[in-house]
């Protein structure tokens, strides 16, 4: 990787090791491996000394090896956008993120390493936010520390958006949920509503419903492990096929959760990137054909 920056007239006498956090927007965790790991060049020549005083128009440049520790495997990968800094993947059921022993290989994390082997790319792997284990679609990875860094100093730079399907029907047809979350402490991997947890905020909008079921948009403006799903089974509408919060499971077999649109604005270019995942099979099968093509035009035309 490289950055490559001449230094300007407000910048004029900086210490490198201060271009690095405030100007470059480098994490220490960065900063640090390039200045052990990488090469400093000040005009084209090696710089050891990150107390060095640049002056305005000094070419500073930084490189280093992006490269992830994990071990490549090759498994089937759904890519729905690529560039130098980002690719973004459809995730499917039943497929963790990250894995969660040291012999697991089987993960999203281990089949981005194996595309990567095969297309013989040095890039990183840093997944921005994770899906659970059963919720399909999309997870945004940034190839670099260095973006990583830039996407989550605040959070909603990425705006998330899930289809889900709950039983019955909601009192209001829109509405934005706010109850805090906390551990479950009666059960492992649980988390509830609790006067003492984090705030979590989730607004919905109901897009159609049936007999028995309902469903809906949602977007997340926090990021609480588990957030729709404990705030949907606490208004008394779990989600299809969550056994783990109450939701039945006889019209599908895992949580019918999807993120299913994601936006942000791209920090090397500024240029706005926009990208939806397919609806899987088995929310497709019970919301229908009509509504999946109404819900892709108002995303691509509204």
């Amino acid at each position: 990787m490289k950055i490559s920056y001449t230094v300007d007239d407000a910048h004029d006498g900086r210490e490198i090791r201060q271009l690095a956090s405030s100007t470059l927007g480098l994490s220490a965790k960065l900063w640090k491996h390039i200045k052990w790991n990488g090469t400093i060049l000040v005009n084209g020549k090696p710089c050891r000394d990150a107390s060095l005083r640049v002056k305005a128009g000094d070419e500073l440049t930084m490189l280093w090896q992006e490269a992830s520790p994990v071990v490549p495997v090759d498994l089937p990968l759904d890519v729905l956008y690529e560039d130098e800094a980002f690719l973004i993947v459809n995730k499917p059921a039943a497929m963790i993120v990250h894995p969660t022993h040291r012999e697991a290989r089987d993960t999203l994390v281990h089949a981005v390493a194996g595309y990567f082997r095969r297309r013989g790319e040095a890039a990183g792997i840093h997944p921005l936010y994770r899906l659970d284990r059963d919720t399909t679609g999309i997870v945004v990875l940034a190839k670099s520390a260095r973006i990583q860094h830039a996407m989550t100093q605040h959070y909603g730079q990425i705006y998330r958006e899930y289809l889900a399907l709950v039983t019955g029907h909601l009192d209001r047809g829109k509405g934005c949920i706010d109850m805090p979350i906390g551990r479950d402490t009666s059960k492992a991997n649980h988390w509830r509503v609790r006067a003492d947890g984090k705030r979590a905020l989730t607004e919905y909008e109901v897009r159609a419903s049936w007999s028995a079921y309902s469903l809906l948009k949602l977007h997340l403006l926090t990021g609480r492990t588990h957030q729709i799903r404990v705030h949907l089974a606490a208004l008394g509408h779990p989600l299809l096929g969550d056994a783990a919060y109450g939701g039945p499971r006889d019209a599908i077999a895992r949580q019918a959760l999807h993120a299913w649109r994601v936006r942000f604005r791209h920090p090397l270019t500024g240029k706005a990137i926009q990208v939806q995942a397919p609806v899987s099979q088995d929310i497709r099968r019970l919301i229908g054909p009509d509504i999946v093509s109404r819900e892709t035009s108002s995303f691509l035309y509204g």
